[in-house]
């Protein structure tokens, strides 16, 4: 994590040196904290200022020190989503703008929050992302790190839904229930799967691990590991490709 501390404040320098209009924009939101903990609680509190009020960047920051896993797994997003997204320039431009980084770090202090049993503190946060960047995640799901949001906008996960490691959800997916179950009634989406645009995902069934869910499909059955569905139901239609173009290494500086 100190690695890309010190890789965003040199783009931040650079950002500065590039383009002298925008040197105190780089200075506010990264060059004048102490650590990535301190600019991630600041930047986040400053996106939700309108909403709870100028306290906030002391609240998060405590919240993130409390729990360490807060800021690893900001870190681990923003590395991955430099390495897969080709629209993604740099370290500096996924921390400071990308919706997807900025709505699922405010999830991850909801859900310490949620799980410290300050719900209704949870909900209220939980809001003002939603509110903020069209992205409403529950704060009881539990959420993997290296996640790839794409665009983001519209993204809905409920209450008891898992997403591990290294998936990509883009815009306008929904993670729900068939209003048929109680209690654990949202799905669970293993290691690497991706699910495309509009889709939904609904029950307590499972996306298995590298499997790929197609645009606008409706999923009502668990998805076999390593599989394309694709549909309204949405059907096996193919294996999964071992790369995707959309989803390839790139070299960042």
């Amino acid at each position: 994590m100190n690695s890309l501390w010190l890789r965003l404040c040199d783009q931040a320098r650079q950002l500065g040196a590039r383009n002298p209009v925008l040197g105190t924009y780089a200075d506010i939101h990264v060059l004048s904290h102490k650590s990535f903990e301190a600019a991630l609680a600041a930047n986040l509190a400053h996106a939700l200022a309108d909403k709870g009020g100028p306290n906030l960047a002391q609240w998060f920051g405590s919240l993130i020190q409390a729990s360490e896993s807060i800021a690893q797994s900001a870190a681990a997003d923003i590395e991955y989503l430099v390495k897969v997204n080709p629209a993604c320039p740099d370290h500096l431009t996924a921390f400071l703008t990308f919706r997807g980084i900025q709505a699922v770090q405010a999830y991850r202090i909801a859900h310490a929050l949620w799980n410290e049993g300050d719900i209704q503190s949870a909900v209220l946060l939980q809001n003002w992302a939603a509110n903020t960047w069209s992205i409403d995640i529950h704060p009881a799901a539990k959420l993997g790190k290296s996640l790839f949001v794409d665009h983001g906008i519209g993204l809905v996960i409920g209450e008891t839904a898992v997403v591990e490691d290294e998936v990509s959800l883009w815009h306008g997916v929904t993670l729900g229930s068939t209003l048929n179950e109680v209690g654990d009634r949202h799905p669970k989406i293993r290691r690497g799967a991706l699910i495309c645009a509009g889709a939904s995902v609904l029950g307590n069934i499972e996306v298995g691990e590298r499997a790929i869910v197609a645009a606008n499909s409706v999923v009502l059955k668990s998805v076999v590991s390593g599989t394309v569905v694709a549909g309204t139901p949405a059907k096996q239609v193919g294996m999964a490709p071992s790369t995707l173009a959309t989803l390839s290494s790139k070299t960042n500086g």
